[in-house]
Formats: structure tokens, C-alpha cells, sequence
């Protein structure tokens, strides 16, 4: 070892040196976090040392590396971000955005105490589904509903409790996959139902479902495709059809929606979706749905319908570890109660305000934003307002489109490399904007961009001025 790394390894300050000099730090991190910190700095300049290098090593130097590293682990990680990918139910980007009313209750529940499971009445244990069932009930008609963590998990525990050691048929073009590898056809296997795959592809006609009937056979169940749509030669059999045949077996008739609705989206200018209320008067015995995509509130997995049916799922030992907590709970409850004024759904819901958004609004506001972020980006990037279509996202009407308008942002140079540049310099924001490359260009599709949150967003861009 040479003299100097020597004597820059001697003039290294103690850590015990280091703390007696911090006692603010000491009173924010903590003895254990601030030791960590400063031993993890000592070690990282050691190393640097040993290489022949000659880093800062005075005491405020390491002491402010040290409070920098502590900075940065407790900034969190899970932040807001603008959604300008057209996709207004981005699973990537936290789906639905929650309206004011849920996450004050969200606010109210979560800082204290709550009668989550609590009778106030008779001063006993209670049902923490008591907040939301009535209302499930009442927004689908259904005897009895329960609620869990996703749709996913709703699925899962229906077949289990209903299905498990027994046979399911279902029509081969109804075996969805979604986002994240969920395939129905292994979420039965895990539930212990067996799957029967009956019709084709593209057809499948009810002496199919008839034929897969037999001693074994535990229910019939109806997958709506919301993740894709089959075209073409086509033919499948109607809820009611289905229900009339599980009638005649004594079997429980399942219908999975998927995303789910609430209201008929037709009276909103939307494209339809069937809806839980649908789904049930069309004869299902039970219906699942999600409660974070199309009906606009938290993530939640919402199980409706016969009551006796309801009852089993309850007593199922795998309910307990599917359960919502009490902030998901109070969400979703104020999401329900929403709906019992359809007519101000497209005001005070976020999901349906963003999807009913005229494209000519969005338009006055591109064109309004436009300016300012030419002038950030004028020279290296030409920007203009072009009409896009956004999606609705989350698998919810796959092939349906909105008319939207975006700013574009194409490289003067021609240079894919810009563009992902600009596209890194934008997640760096401390919001960060999420865009879609597209044809050559950089789209911020503005539907998902609130009148609110317009200046600072504008304010931002600033920063990509050179």
C-alpha cells in the first residue's frame, strides 16, 4: 500500500467522531439508521481508496453523504404520475382514479379506530362486509353480495367453493387471459375445479354445454371477453339460454363480467357493456365484476347474487385471506353510493368523466398548451395538436375507441434516440408524464389530463427548456 492511500485511510473520521457532530440527524433518523448510513459511507470510500482514487473524505463531505443516502431511501416509490398514454384505465398506471368522496373516507378510517367489525348497536363482533353489501345489492339486485381483493380472486373463490373436485364446462372462446398471466383456465386449476372445454373457437352451440353435463359437473359458467372480442363466423349461447339449461340440471349458473358496470352506458354515449344487474335478471345465479375498472373505484373483486350461494363463499376459510381492508371498504362504499344518482356520474366520478371527455374540449386545452411547450422544445422537436383515439383500457371494451387529441412531439432530426430521450427526460419530472411513441413521434394524449391539473403540468414542461 502506498503512503498516500495510507494516510488518506488514517485521516478517515471515526463513525462515533461523526455522530457526536450530528445531533439533529440523530433526532430525525435514529442511532441505527444514521450509523448504517455513515458505515456504509466509510466502506464505499475505502474501496475508493484501495483503487487509487482520492474522494472527498472530510467529515461534512461523509456526513452529507450519509443524510443523502438515508434522503433517499425514505423517498417513496409509489407516486402520482399524468396518464397521457390514451389509455384511460391504465393497469400500469393505478387503473381508476378515485373520486374526493372516497378518499376522504379512506382519510377518516385509516388514522384511527373504526367499527370495521364492530356492532354498534348490539355492542358485538360484527360483519365487516355490512358496510358495503346492502349497497351491492342494491345497485344489482342481487339477494346477498361479498367482496374481495379482485375480480381475480372473486373467480377463484366461486369455483372453489362451489366447484372444488367437480367439473366447470366452459366454451373454448371464453378461456380469457388478461394482464399478468391470468388465464381462467388456471385459476380453475388452483381453485380445484376441473376445467371441460367445450364448442370451438369461434361456435359453440348449448347441446355442447348439454353434452358436457354430467354426475360430476358442479355448475355452468359463462366468461364475458372482455379482453378481446371474436368476430366473424361466429355463435355462442345467451345468458338466458344457459340459465334455462342449469335450471334443468339444478346447477348454479356463474357469469364472470370481468370489468363489470353498474349503469347502462349507452344513456352516457359510451359503447355498451353488459352490467351486473344484466347479468343476474338474465338468470345467473352469481355474477363477479371488478370494482377498479369500469366501475371507478378502488380495487376490489364484487361476488353478487343468490343468497344461499353468497353464504357458502362467506364460510369459505380461503374468504378470510381474500378479504378488503378498511380503507377499501370505505372507498368502495362511497363509490356505490355514487351511483345512486346516475345523473351526476359523469360530474363526480372521475372513470366516467375522463371517458365521456368531448373531444372538442380536449382539443381547446391542447391547443391552449401547445404554445408553451413549442417553446421548450422548438429546437430540437416540431409540435403539433392531431386528433388520436384513446382506449378505455384494463380490458374493458377491447376494440372500442375514443376520439381524443394529443400534442405530438417529432425529432426535427428524425432521430428514434430523441425520442426516447425526451420520453426518459419526461419520467424524470417530479411528476412524471407518461407518453406513447407512436408513427415516429412522441403523443400526449390529453383526455386523462383534468382542466385542474393543467398548470402544473404546463409549469413542468418548463423544465425541458435548454
Amino acid at each position: 500500500m502506498s503512503v498516500n492511500k495510507h494516510h488518506q485511510l488514517r485521516q478517515l473520521p471515526s463513525v462515533d467522531a461523526l455522530l457526536s457532530t450530528m445531533p439533529d440527524e440523530l433526532a430525525r433518523w435514529g442511532h441505527m439508521q444514521l450509523t448504517q448510513s455513515i458505515r456504509q459511507n466509510l466502506s464505499q470510500l475505502r474501496t475508493e481508496i484501495e483503487a487509487g482514487n482520492t474522494p472527498d473524505i472530510s467529515a461534512d463531505g461523509i456526513r452529507q453523504s450519509a443524510v443523502a443516502a438515508l434522503i433517499t431511501r425514505s423517498d417513496a416509490t409509489l407516486i402520482p404520475v399524468f396518464n397521457l398514454t390514451g389509455t384511460v384505465l391504465h393497469t400500469n398506471l393505478g387503473r381508476a382514479n378515485l373520486p374526493e368522496e372516497a378518499i376522504n373516507a379512506i382519510t377518516t378510517v385509516a388514522g384511527g379506530a373504526s367499527n370495521l367489525e364492530f356492532d354498534l348497536e348490539s355492542g358485538q363482533r360484527g360483519d365487516r362486509e355490512s358496510h358495503v353489501e346492502s349497497l351491492i345489492c342494491e345497485m344489482t339486485g342481487a339477494e346477498a353480495a361479498t367482496a374481495v381483493n379482485n375480480n381475480a380472486a372473486a373467480v377463484l373463490l366461486v369455483l372453489n367453493t362451489l366447484a372444488m373436485g367437480r367439473k366447470v364446462p366452459v366454451s373454448r372462446g371464453e378461456l380469457v387471459e388478461i394482464g399478468g398471466s391470468f388465464r381462467i383456465p388456471e385459476v380453475m386449476s388452483r381453485s380445484g375445479a376441473s376445467l371441460v372445454e367445450i364448442g370451438a373457437t369461434n361456435r359453440t352451440h348449448l347441446k355442447d354445454y348439454r353434452n358436457a353435463i354430467d354426475a360430476d359437473t358442479a355448475l355452468l359458467m359463462k366468461v364475458h371477453t372482455s379482453n378481446y372480442r371474436v368476430e366473424g363466423f361466429t355463435a355462442s349461447v345467451s345468458e338466458p339460454e344457459l340459465a334455462a339449461l342449469a335450471r334443468e340440471y339444478d346447477l348454479p349458473f356463474v357469469i364472470d363480467l370481468g370489468s363489470g358496470n353498474l349503469v347502462d352506458f349507452k344513456t352516457l354515449g359510451l359503447p355498451a357493456e353488459p352490467t351486473a344487474a344484466e347479468a343476474l335478471a338474465n338468470g345467473a345465479d352469481l355474477v363477479t365484476f371488478s370494482g377498479d375498472k369500469l366501475l371507478g373505484g378502488p380495487q376490489a373483486g364484487l361476488i353478487a347474487g343468490r343468497a344461499d350461494l353468497v353464504a357458502m363463499i362467506k364460510k369459505n376459510p380461503l374468504k378470510r385471506a381474500l378479504r378488503l381492508d378498511k380503507m377499501t371498504l370505505a372507498a368502495l362504499a362511497e363509490i356505490l353510493k355514487l351511483y345512486r344518482n346516475p345523473e351526476q356520474l359523469t360530474r363526480k366520478l372521475p372513470t366516467l368523466r375522463l371517458l365521456t371527455r368531448n373531444a372538442a374540449d380536449i382539443r381547446a386545452q391542447a391547443e391552449n398548451l401547445l404554445p408553451g411547450i413549442a417553446s421548450c422544445l422548438e429546437n430540437r422537436f416540431d409540435t403539433s395538436v392531431q386528433d388520436c383515439l384513446s382506449q378505455i383500457g384494463s380490458g374493458s371494451l377491447p376494440v372500442e375507441t375514443l376520439p381524443s387529441v394529443a400534442i405530438t412531439l417529432q425529432p426535427k432530426s428524425g432521430d428514434d434516440s430523441e425520442l426516447r430521450e425526451l420520453a426518459e427526460q419526461l419520467r424524470r419530472l417530479p411528476i412524471p408524464v407518461i407518453a406513447r411513441l407512436h408513427k415516429g413521434a412522441l403523443w400526449l394524449d390529453l383526455r386523462c389530463l383534468e382542466p385542474e391539473h393543467e398548470a402544473a403540468f404546463a409549469s413542468q414542461m418548463e423544465a425541458l427548456a435548454p
